[in-house]
C-alpha cells in the first residue's frame, strides 16, 4: 500500500514531506500536495515529516495520477495547473490564496 496525503494538507502544503522523500514522488497540485503510487517505495520517510499527520492511504491520490500517468520523478519546479476534483471543489479558506 502506497502512503498519501490526504485531507488536511489542502491549501497548507508544508512541502516537509517533499524534503525527506528519497524517490522524489511528491508532486504538488495547485491546492495540496499527492504521491505518486507508482513511484513510492513505502519507505514511510514522508509520514512523521508531516505537521498536519496526514499521510495516510486515500483513492484520490491514485486516481489523480491515472489521468496524468507517469511524470518520473518529481522535480519541485513543476506545480500542477489543477488538483482532484475533491479537492477543487471545497471551498478555499479566507486568507488563503488558490
Amino acid at each position: 500500500m502506497t502512503y498519501v496525503i490526504a485531507s488536511a494538507c489542502v491549501d497548507v502544503k508544508d512541502r516537509a514531506c517533499i524534503d525527506e522523500c528519497p524517490t522524489d514522488c511528491i508532486y504538488e497540485g495547485k491546492r495540496m500536495l499527492y504521491i505518486h503510487p507508482d513511484e513510492c517505495v513505502d519507505c514511510g520517510a514522508c509520514e512523521p515529516a508531516c505537521p498536519a499527520e496526514d499521510v495516510e492511504f486515500t483513492r484520490i491520490n491514485a486516481d489523480l495520477f491515472t489521468s496524468r500517468g507517469s511524470p518520473g520523478r518529481a522535480s519541485g519546479t513543476h506545480v500542477a495547473d489543477h488538483d482532484h476534483p475533491d479537492v477543487t471543489s471545497r471551498p478555499v479558506p479566507e486568507g488563503v490564496q488558490a
